[in-house]
């Protein structure tokens, strides 16, 4: 951009650029490989299915977490990385169409595209870089001399977490947050929405969709069946024009910066 100024667009995951839960999909590929035992697998899979309709909370996604951390604990960076090639075409069939035409369209606005989630890096990087995306920011699991410890190196990807580490990548490569966007479906995320200039609720679960309702955000619903994914907001004239024209906004906007 001729300002010097940058931008970046940061989509959340789970219900957001796929329809349902990477960690059940992570933990099938576990089960496979013998990482974790058979009912562990049956408990997640009636937690995937509450999650897709009722979305994440403070408590399931800690369980995940520890699930996934108990289930590497000893094993080699090597083995884990071997579960890619389960996992990663599953995630590839879930990934919604539209989800892809929003990164495609940051993309072609010249805009850097990230996913950020609270699953493991080592799987979502590839994830990353198969729809086209600049980079990942995921979960990042304790290791010793390549093995990992059960542990955490970094901060748990979640929450509050999440915006912190979407700041450190801006500062890093030189984003001006106002300029940028973030797509999220669950309140557990308005961290990493509130961080940005352009935040957008997509598919959300009851509180964010109250909180976008208030502030005036765009609302996006994505459906398998409905040729119609943007629903506007009513809580400003402003936001109205926003949810209808997110793509081209989004396009014009990047055209226009590039030639200041």
């Amino acid at each position: 951009m001729g300002d010097g100024r940058r931008a970046a667009a940061f989509f959340d995951l789970d219900r957001t650029l796929i329809a349902g839960s990477s960690a059940f999909v992570f933990g099938h590929a576990a089960w496979r490989s013998g990482m974790m035992p058979t009912r562990e697998l049956l408990a997640d899979a009636a937690k995937a299915i509450t999650f897709r309709f009722s979305g994440a909370s403070d408590e399931k996604a800690n369980a995940v977490r520890d699930r996934i951390l108990h289930a590497i604990k000893g094993r080699s960076i090597d083995e884990l990385m071997t579960l890619a090639d389960d996992v990663i075409p599953r995630l590839l069939d879930d990934v919604r169409k539209e989800s892809q035409g929003f990164i495609d369209l940051h993309t072609e606005a010249d805009r850097d595209t990230y996913m950020v989630t609270a699953s493991p890096i080592e799987i979502v990087h590839s994830l990353s870089a198969e729809l086209g995306m600049t980079g990942a920011i995921a979960t990042v699991a304790e290791t010793v001399d390549g093995i990992y410890t059960g542990g955490l190196s970094e901060p748990f990807c979640y929450g509050p977490a999440k915006a912190d580490a979407i700041a450190r990548v801006a500062e890093r490569e030189g984003y001006d947050l106002e300029l940028c966007y973030s797509y999220s479906d669950s309140v557990s995320d308005l961290p990493m929405l509130e961080i940005v200039g352009h935040p957008v609720a997509v598919n959300p679960d009851k509180g964010l969709e109250a909180v976008a309702r208030a502030r005036g955000w765009p609302i996006v619903e994505f459906s398998r069946t409905a040729r119609r994914v943007v629903r506007t907001t009513t809580a400003s004239v402003g936001a109205v024009g926003l949810a209808v024209t997110t793509y081209a906004l989004g396009r014009r906007h990047g055209r226009r910066a590039a030639l200041l």
